[in-house]
């Protein structure tokens, strides 16, 4: 698979824990997976998943402060894309989220960032106590 030689092999985004942000993670994806080619089903899967983490990192990780910051990093690897989205919250406990496909929860306004980020990356990673997420998105050879 042949790579656009232009384009930078990392990316980094750092902004304030505003929604109205999430713009500028969406210019980025849209950037990326335009230069590398990316169908339209990886790249719903890419947009969805990575402003599932953003959103997360903003309302739950740095609760809306302005003040927090947010960065967004965007590797390219050997056949993966990886994107890491890191706030400056506490973190979280990412393995007892209730499962929001339990009838109980299908009413809950919330708790579907994870699960859907879980379904539709590769891979996802939490790290610094969950206030850290990475993100593989592996790349089919044409």
């Amino acid at each position: 698979m042949t790579h656009p030689v232009e384009m930078e092999q990392e990316q980094r985004l750092t902004f304030p824990s505003r929604s109205e942000n999430i713009t500028l993670v969406e210019r980025l994806i849209n950037k990326i997976c335009s230069e590398y080619k990316i169908s339209e089903d990886h790249y719903g899967n890419i947009l969805v998943a990575i402003t599932e983490a953003v959103n997360n990192a903003i309302l739950h990780g740095n609760k809306s402060n302005p003040d927090k910051k947010i960065d967004v990093v965007f590797q390219l690897g050997e056949k993966k894309f990886t994107f890491t989205v890191k706030d400056q919250g506490e973190g979280f406990d990412y393995n007892a989220l209730p499962d929001p496909t339990n009838p109980e929860n299908l009413e809950k306004p919330n708790g579907r960032g994870v699960f859907l980020m879980r379904h539709l990356a590769d891979k996802v990673e939490f790290s610094d106590n969950g206030s850290t997420v990475s993100l593989d998105f592996f790349l089919s050879a044409n």
